[in-house]
């Protein structure tokens, strides 16, 4: 190896930082230390007696020092990554053996044999501290110092690093930079940040050159090649502005994951992605992270069971029920194949829990109890439900069988099996619903609140609005309609719907699980309201198109039971706030138990003898909000050709 090519730190082939040598190399600080304390305390040599002091406790004190550092972990840190955090944990190791020393010096007799040699000088002690301290930390700097000069010589050639400017100076900003200054093929040019009180400061050796007014000169003056969003927390707000800028120089953007991905261990904060229309369309999560051990504790060490398992919402709770350690999960679905892949999933990343897949339809009561009588469950979480609104509206007899019969029969048997808290997953649509799917799970939340209401079973409802990435929702149907070249189709221009992403709907679920006794209902404050048009412009736009030019957006007017806007609360209901922000209540209405039992018993009968207008009477002669439609003809088959459904 030519001189010029080694490697920092090694001579002749000798690594000087390895653990052992590491000790070598602090164990002649220490001792250049210790004499050159006495040499400046005395101004040259000391006195024959100071230097049989100095004789006497050289060994002691290089054995203390390496061996209090060897216990503390000091040698397990890596020098050519030394940080603050490893500067404080060796201060702390130096003066675990200078406290020593000043005990000694304090408390042990001078008149003693030996007294007068082991009572080292106040000046010595102070000295020898501050310079072995010096030196160490000094050593490791300079190992730091000559890697990141390595790495950059052996890196790419200047004029082919990538140049980067990060948007957001703050921990998540200067994590990142420590990231690509360890990885060749980057150039931080420089820091944006709209905090004033930053503008022209020096953070990590990186100058914070200005705010958002300023983004674009800066792009270009700095002939930067990609703009990388490193806050922790942004909003949709500042991601779209950001973007606006981005989009007019051009230049590609890209943001750092989720601080939920980054502690999930999915990732690390370096790997950065372009940004998903979820950035634009999220909200500040719910933080629940000191609720976590109560979370914990009404889940861990429980069976639980979880209806639907297969489906976006239930695949998730799974996922986060695992994380509180239960006893078991039992995932019941009636779709083999989702409930096979989520099975693999979960063995692979949770090879330690207890999973067992079983596959039944909720309406099947005998097949229910069988599950039940195994499996044991004392939490149960309900999220199986038909849920795609324009094809419940073309079958609303299966809509009622699945989702009112279902549940009415998952109800009772979880009554007659001692099942200790049941949680209903409901919609939004079921506020006024103007759809059969919306109704149903109305009649959902009656039937849990009956349920409840008898004090059985403690029980709570959850209503959230579009989750981001559920099969049949809007994103991943104009995701396919981008790729086909368009058009995008959307029912009305002025129609808006809630958002939120499925973490977060399941983070409410399992709040809700925690909270509810006498079947409340829960709703989490969603913020507001999105267009639906101005999600289609803002995903082709991210798509790196340009909307009405490179992809049409074609407006295909209202389908059947379709709202202009959704609901979370009715004006019959109110609301008040729980102990999990963002999360609040609304009190049950009292019900009539046994009306609600004989309502369901006709509503079930007319779905099972394929009675369409029966089914659109009774539900909207229940005080639902629901209103009898106009039925197409081709949707009223004649009555000689309804069926019967068997129980």
């Amino acid at each position: 190896m030519a001189k010029s090519d080694a490697e920092p730190g090694k001579l002749l082939g000798f690594d000087l930082y390895t653990r052992a040598n590491q000790l070598i190399v602090d164990g002649g600080i220490f001792v250049f230390s210790f004499a050159a304390a006495y040499l400046i305390r005395f101004d040259g040599f000391p006195t024959w007696a100071f230097q049989k002091q100095f004789l006497l406790w050289l060994p002691y004190l290089l054995a203390l020092r390496l061996i209090v550092n060897w216990k503390l972990g000091i040698y397990r840190f890596i020098w050519r990554y030394v940080s603050l955090s490893d500067a404080i944990s060796l201060v702390q190791s130096f003066a675990v053996v200078t406290e020593f020393l000043l005990a000694l010096r304090i408390f042990y007799p001078g008149w003693v044999i030996f007294g007068p040699y082991v009572r080292l000088p106040l000046s010595i002690i102070a000295l020898e501290f501050l310079m072995s301290l010096g030196g160490a930390l000094g050593a490791r700097a300079l190992r730091r110092i000559l890697y990141e000069r390595s790495r950059r010589s052996k890196g790419t050639v200047p004029h082919d690093l990538k140049r980067v400017l990060l948007y957001g100076a703050g921990r998540a900003g200067i994590l990142l930079l420590k990231e690509y200054n360890n990885n060749a093929g980057v150039k931080v040019v420089g820091f944006a940040d709209d905090d004033p009180k930053k503008l022209g400061t020096v953070i990590s050796g990186t100058r914070v050159l200005g705010g958002l007014d300023s983004l674009e000169e800066m792009i270009r003056k700095r002939l930067v090649d990609e703009v990388v969003i490193s806050i922790a927390s942004a909003t949709r707000q500042t991601i779209s502005q950001i973007l606006a800028k981005c989009e007019a120089v051009p230049v590609p953007t890209k943001i750092i994951p989720t601080l939920q991905e980054i502690i999930e261990g999915q990732v690390n904060i370096s790997q950065v992605r372009e940004v998903r229309i979820e950035d634009l369309l999220g909200r500040v999560t719910v933080e629940m992270t000191e609720f976590d051990e109560e979370i914990r504790r009404a889940y861990s060490g429980k069976r639980i069971l979880v209806t639907g398992a297969g489906g976006s919402i239930g695949s998730e709770l799974v996922r986060q029920l695992l994380l509180f350690n239960p006893q078991s999960v039992a995932l019941l679905d009636k779709d083999e194949n989702s409930t096979y892949e989520l099975e693999q999933e979960l063995v692979f990343r949770y090879p330690e829990a207890s999973i067992e897949p079983q596959i039944a339809d909720i309406r099947h009561r005998d097949r229910l109890e069988a599950v039940f009588k195994e499996f044991r469950p004392e939490v149960v979480f309900h999220a199986a439900a038909h849920k795609h609104v324009p094809l419940m509206e073309r079958h609303p007899c299966e809509a009622v069988l699945n989702n009112v019969f279902g549940t009415s029969t998952l109800l009772d048997v979880c009554r007659q099996m001692g099942v200790q808290r049941f949680v209903f997953i409901s919609s939004d649509k079921a506020v006024n619903p103007t759809n059969v799917m919306g109704a149903t799970k109305r009649v959902g939340e009656m039937l849990v609140q009956s349920y409840a209401n008898g004090g059985s079973m403690p029980s709570g409802c959850v209503r959230f609005g579009n989750v981001m990435g559920s099969r049949g929702s809007v994103i991943p149907l104009f995701q396919k309609q981008i790729a086909e070249g368009g058009p995008i189709t959307v029912t009305h221009p002025e129609v808006v719907r809630f958002f939120m992403t499925i973490p977060e709907a399941v983070q409410l679920v399992l709040c809700a699980g925690t909270l509810g006794t006498q079947g409340e209902v829960f709703v989490l404050d969603m913020g507001n309201p999105r267009k639906i048009m101005d999600l289609a412009k803002e995903m082709v736009a991210l798509s790196g198109l340009r909307p009405g030019k490179d992809i049409e957006i074609a407006i295909t007017g209202m389908r059947p039971g379709e709202k202009m806007a959704e609901e979370l609360v009715a004006s019959s209901e109110t609301t008040r706030p729980t102990r999990f922000e963002k999360v609040m209540m609304i009190a049950p209405h009292a019900l009539d138990a046994g009306w609600v039992s004989e309502t369901v018993a006709r509503l079930l009968k007319t779905a099972r003898e394929n009675d369409r207008e029966g089914i659109y009477r009774i539900l909207s002669g229940m005080g639902l909000g629901f209103r009898l439609p106009e039925i197409p003809r081709e949707l009223s088959p004649p009555p000689n050709e309804r069926a019967t459904v068997d129980r």
